[in-house]
């Protein structure tokens, strides 16, 4: 069969092109995006071990460390939570220009976020659980929570294209992947209609209600659920049935959602003896959670087997590798620090610029 010599050149240049995109996706490797103190939004590459770059946050505080961080679906721009946790910054990654900004004060309305915040599986909007209080002569007075939805292309003056009511004591929002509900965790997890705040169901927590248990506990407002749409909750809960003084009279467990599925799965895996604080699920394998604070914790879904290790000090917030082989832990102090998966041992640190706080901000990773 004969080809026209266009045909042939048509062919060849996709060809080229293939081969160029699969050279790119195979030279493309982890990048961990945190924040820091005075105001400082930082890029790791995992693989080099160091600190690219170091971009200071506009109108950032010195006095308050950063919070949650966001990181568009292209890999681009990370939105983060700063200034006393009342600003929404959108900073391109790579040149630290700020293309975003919403402000969640306004006038005599003070708003803050607590972490909660996600982008639509489109990246076009950007979901803000606000808290507010009329700052009044002699008083401040409470208001309604609320869910602002910003467009992402608003620019540095942007505001909310629309609220949707929204209980108290949210802690994380988590944009389903279809793009057609969003969970709001706090004491019980609500799926909402991200068009008009609707509840059109839930998963619950505080009222979950199982023989022999008493009210679930937990807490959590680290996002760390971006390589496997899967989020994951430590939990302590007592057992009605044991005595007070019992070893087993409260256990430890992991409570997941996927985000795709709307599935549940939970595991009470230990008797509580060490405090949990966040937790991220293996991206190459999905029954297996790592999970920090003072000890690093490595737990099987199915069977509740754990292992443990001491940790240098006290750790905030974790993530992993896109291939599953190191485990990233950071917030709390200065450093990152990275963990062999299998052997939990552990393999380096990198410090944050001027051995700066991370206190509560987010440990997210993108691969690029």
């Amino acid at each position: 069969m004969k080809h026209s010599r266009s045909t042939r050149l048509a062919l060849r240049a996709g060809a080229a092109a293939l081969l160029a995109t699969l050279a790119a996706a195979a030279a493309a490797k982890d990048f961990i995006v945190t924040a820091c103190r005075p105001g400082t939004l930082v890029v790791i590459d995992a693989q080099e071990r160091k600190v690219v770059h170091a971009h200071p946050l506009p109108n950032g505080s010195r006095s308050h460390g950063p919070g949650a961080v966001v990181i568009s679906p292209d890999g681009k721009v990370a939105y983060v939570l700063h200034n006393h946790w009342e600003t929404v910054s959108g900073l391109d990654i790579d040149t630290g220009k700020e293309v975003f900004r919403a402000e969640l004060s306004a006038g005599s309305l003070r708003g803050k976020s607590f972490n909660g915040m996600d982008l639509s599986p489109d990246g076009k909007e950007l979901a803000v659980y606000v808290v507010r209080n009329e700052i009044l002569p002699g008083e401040y007075q409470a208001q309604a929570p609320h869910i602002a939805v910003f467009d992402t292309s608003a620019g540095v003056g942007a505001l909310p294209v629309r609220t949707l009511p929204a209980p108290r004591r949210v802690g994380n929002l988590l944009w389903a992947p279809n793009g057609k509900t969003l969970y709001a965790f706090g004491w019980e997890m609500l799926k909402l209609d991200p068009q008009t705040g609707a509840v059109q169901g839930m998963h619950p927590f505080r009222t979950w209600k199982r023989a022999n248990f008493g009210q679930a506990d937990t807490l959590n407002f680290w996002p760390q659920h971006e390589q496997t749409q899967v989020f994951v909750s430590p939990y302590f809960v007592p057992r009605t049935d044991k005595k007070a003084d019992s070893p087993e009279a409260v256990k430890a467990g992991l409570w997941t959602l996927d985000l795709a599925t709307d599935k549940v799965r939970f595991k009470e895996f230990e008797n509580a003896s060490v405090v949990l604080f966040s937790s991220v699920v293996n991206p190459a394998n999905r029954d297996e959670v790592f999970t920090v604070f003072n000890q690093l914790t490595r737990t099987d879904l199915r069977t509740g087997k754990s292992e443990r290790v001491d940790l240098d000090h006290s750790f905030y917030s974790v993530n992993m590798a896109s291939d599953g082989s190191e485990v990233y832990v950071g917030g709390a102090q200065g450093e990152v620090a990275f963990y062999d998966s299998r052997t939990l041992k552990k393999l380096g640190a990198v410090q944050m610029p001027g051995s700066a706080d991370q206190s509560a901000a987010s440990l997210r990773v993108v691969r690029r």
